[in-house]
């Protein structure tokens, strides 16, 4: 790079020195620590609980597993570790793998700087570069981690004894770097021995073929707790050999989980069209979840992830967005009828204890009205909307539509007495107005104030 020595002679002039992966990202978090930086950004609800840990782990050097049901930002967390490495560090040119010039570790590297002294070559690694990840599966070979003897080199007049012969694997490739596993018991014990070795003894063994290779690679991996802990999947050496576990959550608040959706859903914005999504949707959204992952009839041990709760809420924005291109309306707001449309996705992403397809639309049509009862009592007591109940004791019927215009809610709210009221105590935009009647509508009839009757293109409610 420009600017940057280009040979170990301009390096050792430029009185670089070396450092370890470990020692390096310990450095540069003492560094943010200092500046009050935030460490992970990104990562919503750990600040006091996950990122405490973590950070002593990374303080005292430690090899690093988090143990967390799926959703819980695991991956993202490990990704971003690579924001505490150097911006650039120097390695061999030559070689096969990433080496120090100042310490080369393979017989390639150590003869390379033998030969040409001063003049050996240098390339600058960036931090994406230092970084690499393997999803754990059963179908992993010791060739794919750590390597194996390529039939080409030995072809080519190698002897099988030749540490040249080998193809270096995943590990090797991230020597001064950092290497993940996902889903680390999914490892076959056979596996897990030669990940041991090479990460503790630092000696390999590739058919028959010892090989002593000191590597510097920082080991971080995650697994499920329930595969991690009770069903003895991970060979007691290798899990002696993380110093740190640091066990992840879902997000503790509804102000959490809406404050996720916002930052990982998808972009709605469109020329043209103004998107607005009203407190009472997000939190919905959110509760359907935080519901869930207290349920007797959801999987606890799959757990229930955010990745749904973001879904949910991409779903009720894409259909907005439909009615409003249908209706030829400017403004996309998601209103209580949408959620019909998240039953399926919603069923996709959970495990339910249910035997049949019925069963499992019972629950979560009750998974979604319990948490309608809950978002509405945190927005009305029902002895203020005693006017809109009793509006209804002459037979009165109020139809809705998920296909219906806004402008039709103006008239429900207009007919309707006690309707106009408790929209403006929302404190609701115009273009909001529809999606607030439907609230109230369907939080008095989860409350059983109202009954509701589904219509062909809609639903009817009444006394």
């Amino acid at each position: 790079m420009e600017g940057f020595p280009t040979t170990l002679g301009e390096l050792k002039r430029s009185g670089y020195a070396p450092k370890s992966v470990k020692n390096e990202i310990r450095d540069n978090l003492i560094r943010k620590l200092r500046a009050g930086d935030e460490l992970f950004p990104g990562i919503v609800g750990f600040q006091d609980s996950v990122v405490p840990q973590i950070t002593n782990a990374l303080l005292s050097r430690q090899d690093l597993i988090l143990l967390g049901e799926r959703g819980q930002a695991k991956s993202k967390i490990v990704r971003s570790l690579t924001s505490l490495l150097d911006p650039l560090v120097p390695v061999l040119a030559d070689t096969e793998i990433p080496e120090s010039p100042y310490s080369p570790i393979t017989s390639l590297g150590r003869d390379v700087v033998r030969r040409k002294g001063d003049k050996a070559r240098l390339r600058w690694l960036k931090p994406e570069e230092r970084y690499g990840e393997k999803l754990a599966t059963p179908d992993i070979t010791i060739a794919d981690l750590i390597g194996e003897i390529d039939p080409i080199k030995v072809a080519q007049g190698r002897y099988l004894s030749d540490e040249l012969t080998i193809h270096y694997g995943l590990v090797p490739r991230l020597n001064l770097g950092i290497f993940a596993i996902n889903e680390l018991p999914d490892l076959t014990e056979r596996i897990q021995v030669g990940l041991l070795n090479v990460l503790e003894e630092r000696d390999i063994q590739i058919r028959g073929y010892h090989i002593r290779l000191p590597l510097d690679v920082f080991l971080v991996a995650t697994a499920n707790p329930e595969d991690y802990t009770n069903r003895g999947r991970i060979i007691t050496p290798l899990k002696d050999r993380f110093g740190a576990q640091v066990r992840t959550h879902y997000p503790n608040t509804i102000a959490q989980e809406v404050e996720i959706m916002e930052q990982e859903s998808v972009d709605f914005a469109t020329n043209g069209y103004s998107v607005s999504v009203p407190s009472h949707m997000k939190e919905l959204i959110a509760e359907i979840s935080h519901v869930a992952r207290s349920s007797a009839d959801v999987n606890q041990r799959s757990g229930v992830s955010v990745r749904a709760s973001v879904g949910n809420y991409e779903t009720i924005m894409a259909n907005a967005f439909r009615r409003a291109l249908r209706l030829d309306e400017t403004h996309v707001v998601p209103r209580m009828s949408d959620l019909a449309y998240i039953v399926g996705p919603l069923q996709g992403k959970i495990e339910l204890e249910a035997f049949d397809e019925i069963e499992e639309d019972k629950i979560t049509q009750h998974l979604i009205r319990d948490a309608t009862k809950r978002v509405f009592e945190r927005y009305f007591e029902l002895d203020t909307l005693e006017t809109v109940v009793e509006a209804f004791d002459d037979g009165r019927i109020v139809e809705i539509g998920e296909a219906q215009p806004n402008s039709a809610y103006l008239e429900i709210s207009k007919n309707l007495p006690g309707m106009s009221e408790a929209v403006q105590s929302l404190d609701c935009e115009d273009s909001e107005h529809a999606s607030v009647v439907e609230f109230v509508l369907e939080g008095l009839h989860v409350n059983d104030l109202l009954n509701k009757r589904a219509l062909e293109n809609g639903t009817a409610f009444s006394r």
